[in-house]
């Protein structure tokens, strides 16, 4: 016979309990069903995968009307709270949370001119020095050897004046270097930053902008810095590199605002 403590080891985990529902007395019941919703996840007892109950069960459930419940599902399926699927097996389903919904605030609040492009450059300049200095500390072989497979398209891609993959290049270089820093919160801030300014750097190389000099031996001297575990000299030459950038991107902003224009083409 198997000891009972190896039994224990290899024993199933509890299953989780389902979820359950109280009814809901509100005017705005839409809104009260997607913080039920809400309080299940944090609770832990709804997970990234988990199908809800069905449509009719889960309204009777919370004693509200199926147009109201259809309301909070389409307003959570907005947030990247649920994914709905049609069909015999669909359904409403929990996902992991959608990074990219970010990008779309941080977008927006320029747009609003509740936040401005200083702002922006600034916040970029502070966060990718913590993010390189995480780097000089984190980054490991594979992470290091994306990052310089990514300097050689670049120089691939520069030689051959193609110069809109460059800035897509550009892009991919940033979202590596956060990735080598291992933090999933500094890696969703950094990409909504890089996206909405790297739309506008695509749009003035899209005009026939000239592209910025020396960028793939910049990108070769700060891997460098990384691979020798060096956090003053890798911080001191993403600052000089990221000032540059912005200073390309002053001649587009609008003195009396502050902000960026929309940008075509990008």
């Amino acid at each position: 016979m198997k000891p009972a403590a190896a039994i224990a080891a290899v024993s199933p985990p509890a299953p989780r309990p389902a979820p359950t529902f109280e009814p809901i007395h509100t005017r705005r019941a839409f809104e009260e069903i997607c913080e039920r919703i809400r309080a299940q996840i944090a609770a832990g007892t709804l997970r990234p995968g988990d199908k809800l109950p069905a449509e009719r069960e889960l309204a009777l459930q919370l004693g509200v009307g199926r147009n109201a419940l259809r309301e909070a599902l389409r307003s959570l399926e907005i947030a990247g709270i649920v994914r709905l699927h049609k069909g015999a097996k669909g359904g409403a389903f929990i996902q992991s949370g959608d990074a990219n919904r970010m990008n779309d605030v941080v977008r927006d609040m320029l747009s609003l001119g509740s936040i401005s492009v200083a702002e922006l450059t600034e916040s970029r300049l502070h966060i990718l020095d913590l993010v390189v200095r995480l780097a000089c500390e984190r980054a490991t072989r594979a992470d290091l050897d994306a990052l310089e497979a990514n300097i050689d398209e670049t120089e691939r891609v520069t030689a051959a004046g193609r110069y809109l993959e460059r800035v897509e290049c550009s892009r991919e270089f940033y979202r590596l270097l956060v990735a080598a820093a291992h933090n999933q919160v500094l890696a969703m801030i950094v990409r909504s930053i890089t996206e909405i300014l790297m739309q506008f750097v695509y749009g003035r190389v899209a005009a026939g902008g000239k592209p910025q000099p020396k960028l793939v031996e910049k990108r070769r001297a700060f891997l460098a810095a990384l691979r020798a575990r060096d956090p003053e000299l890798a911080t001191r030459l993403m600052r000089s590199h990221l000032a540059s950038v912005h200073r390309l991107l002053e001649p587009f902003v609008d003195a009396s605002t502050g902000q960026l224009p929309a940008a075509s083409g990008a």
